[in-house]
């Protein structure tokens, strides 16, 4: 075997120990907040009566795909986030070909590898959530509309249509999306060096146009209410600077002009304007525009999950960096060295098998059970979701429901009470009314949440008269989860 075949070999071995070490080996840990979401969805449907409260959390397509994964395997964390890793995958590959396409024939490798240095591509990828799925459709439309417009194939036409009308289906967030494809449609037909014509491009854009106006009319009517659902403050301009990932570009560019000067590497030619316009507006116009939005609007949407289709942009930009500096034939050597930094410096090297995301509710439910408790005994359930409050919150809601879908996912047992995300004076007064009740007469009682509700509960019923003399300690913590015992003093 020559030197040179040797690199699809070591790259692959080397592709395949990150993936077992970034996407599967955190599989199997305990389910977040909004993957609970998904498993509730998939088991009551998206009609349940609770559910009309968060109307946004189920527009969308992706349902079908952790569904079809239980009917297959069972209903486990694996199998629900199984579905996430094929999108992810297949994302990357597309990645791959356009860093090929319109980079350098052999940028795909530094591509994958660049994309597997961000946190939220490998968060993503393990995560029982849209978004996955969102970067797949995303990466296919810019695929497929590069393709037609260096052909003009209709098939390549009719796939990219497809892919793009299913972009806004996985997810509401991905409005601002669609001005990339538009950007770089334009720059090809204005500098004329397509098949396609005008007439050809705006036939197609009108096709898919009006596939997406009854996705438009939902995102209006949801539109009027989307205060009720932010769940954080607008962002910061730290918090700006960070979505662009400016230290992947900063340094694939580094590590070029490095290499360039080492061994005399001639500079490479530019990129074309559409090629920029493609990676640039991939990487750089979500966040700009859910910044604009949250600024404007007064409702925050800059979360990370929210930010993630831009992270495979954020990829091509760094291999777009290297490229200025990297000529042909050294590529792959390159990305031999990068690899091997990506595999012992990306990911959670402190466990073996690291947690998906910092909350143990599944550890906090086996805790509570293997406490000791009976039918009888009370466990108070602060909602971990903002729409838990008045009035959609009040005493004694019904069961199962969206806003204490941790119970139907690691139920504990006991006789639930249910507390809304925020106090209020409703739910003070029926704090108080089972504090005087039920709690004060069970002998002990459990609060069991996420850690911050969790907390000012306690506090708030260590105050009452009725629980003065009873102790109370952690059984947790459990990542951002927490269980606070209270038992009466003997």
């Amino acid at each position: 075997m020559t030197r040179r075949g040797g690199f699809p070999v070591a790259l692959s071995l080397l592709l395949a120990a990150a993936l077992i070490k970034l996407w599967l080996l955190p599989l199997p840990s305990s389910f977040w907040v909004d993957e609970m979401v998904t498993a509730f969805v998939v088991h009551q449907g998206s009609a349940h009566p609770s559910l009309a409260v968060a109307p946004q959390v189920t527009a969308t397509i992706y349902y079908w795909l952790p569904w079809a994964a239980e009917r297959l395997f069972g209903f486990s964390e694996i199998s629900y986030r199984v579905p996430s890793i094929l999108m992810m995958g297949a994302a990357l590959f597309l990645v791959a070909r356009l860093a090929m396409r319109l980079i350098h024939p052999e940028a795909g490798w530094f591509a994958v590898f660049a994309a597997l240095t961000l946190r939220g591509i490998n968060y993503e990828a393990a995560d029982a959530r849209p978004y996955a799925l969102a970067m797949l459709t995303a990466a296919a439309g810019l695929w497929f509309l590069v393709r037609w417009f260096d052909s003009a194939r209709w098939a390549d036409a009719f796939w990219f249509v497809l892919s793009a009308a299913l972009l806004w289906r996985v997810h509401l967030i991905n409005w601002p999306f669609y001005a990339v494809f538009v950007a770089y449609s334009v720059a090809r037909l204005w500098r004329r060096d397509t098949p396609v014509s005008w007439k050809q491009a705006a036939l197609a854009f009108v096709v898919l146009l009006a596939a997406l106006v009854p996705v438009l009319l939902d995102a209006l009517a949801l539109m009027r209410d989307a205060e009720a659902h932010v769940i954080t403050k607008p962002p910061s301009l730290r918090e700006f600077g960070n979505a662009f990932k400016f230290l992947l570009i900063a340094g694939c560019g580094a590590g070029g002009w490095l290499l360039s000067r080492r061994y005399h590497w001639p500079r490479q030619s530019s990129p074309s304007v559409p090629v920029l316009i493609l990676v640039l507006g991939w990487w750089m116009w979500h966040p700009v525009s859910l910044y604009a939005f949250s600024w404007i609007t007064g409702n925050s949407v800059f979360v990370p999950r929210y930010l993630s289709l831009s992270l495979p942009g954020a990829a091509l930009a760094g291999t777009l960096a290297a490229a200025y500096f990297v000529p042909a034939g050294c590529w792959r050597p390159a990305t031999l060295v990068f690899a091997v930094g990506v595999l012992f410096m990306a990911g959670d090297n402190r466990h073996l098998f690291p947690p998906h995301h910092n909350s143990g509710w599944r550890e906090a439910s086996r805790k509570i059970q293997q406490s000791g408790l009976d039918a009888a005994t009370p466990v108070v359930y602060p909602s971990p979701f903002i729409e838990a409050k008045s009035p959609v919150w009040r005493p004694g809601n019904p069961l199962p429901s969206f806003l204490y879908c941790h119970l139907q996912t690691y139920p504990v047992g006991g006789t639930p009470y249910l507390l809304p995300f925020e106090t209020s004076p409703e739910a003070e007064a029926y704090a108080a009314k089972i504090a005087a009740g039920e709690l004060a007469t069970s002998g002990k009682f459990y609060i069991y949440g996420g850690d911050v509700n969790v907390h000012k509960w306690q506090e708030w019923l260590k105050s009452r008269n009725e629980l003065r003399d009873w102790r109370s300690r952690r059984l947790g913590p459990f990542g951002d989860v927490d269980v606070v015992l209270f038992e009466k003093a003997p």
